[in-house]
């Protein structure tokens, strides 16, 4: 029979049994971790071009609503009121300001708000209903 020192040094045989669930747990930690990075990468870049798309689209569109009304006034100085005029000029600054460079800088969701306002300002005191297709109509929300 063994003496009392040598059965505490010889290897418990159940050990690798009791620490099996802390193992596979372990590995399949390590498993979906890995494949998690890989698919939020891919994931994080499809929403990246989606949202910057959409942020370029709504821009462009305010782009050309400015050259349009622009290209008024050079034509008729006096077609649009001086106030009118001055949200115009107004919201070509915004749209000049806004960081295309660094689109995680807060100034971009100020500049976007900034241009959504005047815009709605400018088609209210032109009296036209100009709506950007990317946003819901004031028509289509339902309470």
């Amino acid at each position: 029979m063994a003496s009392p020192d040598q059965t505490s040094s010889l290897p418990d045989i159940f050990d690798a049994a009791l620490n099996l669930e802390d193992t596979h747990f372990k590995s399949g930690y390590d498993e979906g971790f890995s494949d998690g990075l890989l698919t939020g990468k891919d994931e994080a870049r499809y929403v990246g071009l989606k949202s910057g798309f959409e942020t370029g689209q709504e821009l462009g569109f305010y782009r050309g609503c400015i050259d349009i009304w622009a290209s008024a006034i050079q034509i008729d100085p006096l077609c649009f009121s001086t106030r009118v005029q001055k949200s115009i000029k107004q919201m070509d600054e915004l749209v000049s300001k806004y960081p295309f460079n660094d689109p995680e800088n807060e100034v971009a969701t100020d500049v976007v708000e900034s241009l959504r306002l005047k815009f709605k300002a400018v088609c209210a005191t032109l009296n036209v209903k100009l709506e950007y297709d990317g946003y819901p109509k004031s028509s289509d929300v339902g309470f």
